[in-house]
């Protein structure tokens, strides 16, 4: 094993069963071998350390979701993809704290990949006629409502968790970006312009006309983003 990967797998291993949630450089450098400056020449400083390890640690996670296949149901992946985050940050509770913790000057790269995936859904679901919104502010609306239960559940004892607020929160937030579920009823209630535009221009990501030119592309995206953004 080389020493970047001795220091992480170190550092990685002190973070997970800290009981503050923070390690030093010191005790990573004893636990992989090294000494202090051939840590800070590799990573640079204490943050960049920290940032490659919550990447590492996030990692496997990422995979999964990177390598999942998806189902016919875009809509029951988006639940799934929030259960997993979830459980996720209650298997690795340093790790995920660390991840969103605002101490760190450089986020680590799990963070934005993390939203890409996620937008990667949203896309599916919104090519299934099923997001009310863009997906860009659902993405945020999400990652904010999973971040937000998921730190709120750490912050407490584990004997004080309620096991079933993940799920709650979820069934709350997702509505709220969702059109209603046809296999639901029937409903009385017709799309909104915003919805209809969000529909088309996921649609027309995906299978862009050969019969438009690059600018004319381009104008009606933008009249469509325009639309599903400013109109009720």
């Amino acid at each position: 094993m080389d020493n970047r990967s001795a220091i992480l797998a170190a550092a990685t291993e002190l973070l997970e069963t800290s009981p503050t949630g923070d390690i030093s450089t010191r005790a990573v450098g004893e636990r992989a071998g090294v000494q202090q400056p051939v840590i800070y020449r590799l990573f640079g400083d204490k943050d960049s350390l920290l940032a490659a390890v919550v990447d590492r640690g996030f990692a496997e996670y990422l995979a999964a979701k990177r390598s999942a296949t998806p189902t016919d149901d875009p809509v029951a992946d988006l639940r799934h993809g929030w259960d997993g985050h979830t459980r996720f940050a209650l298997d690795h509770p340093n790790v995920y704290r660390l991840m969103y913790t605002p101490r760190l000057a450089s986020p680590p790269r799990a963070v934005r990949e993390a939203r890409e995936l996620l937008r990667g859904v949203l896309e599916r679901v919104a090519r299934a006629g099923r997001l009310a919104v863009e997906p860009d502010h659902a993405a945020d609306v999400v990652m904010a409502a999973n971040t937000g239960v998921a730190l709120s559940l750490l912050n407490r004892p584990e004997t004080d968790r309620d096991p079933e607020l993940s799920a709650r929160i979820r069934d709350i937030v997702l509505p709220g970006i969702l059109t209603p579920d046809p296999d639901a009823g029937p409903t009385t209630t017709s799309p909104t312009v915003a919805q209809a535009a969000t529909t088309l221009s996921a649609l027309l990501r995906s299978n862009r006309p050969e019969s438009f030119s690059r600018a004319e592309f381009a104008l009606l995206t933008e009249w469509l983003n325009h639309l599903a953004t400013t109109t009720p």
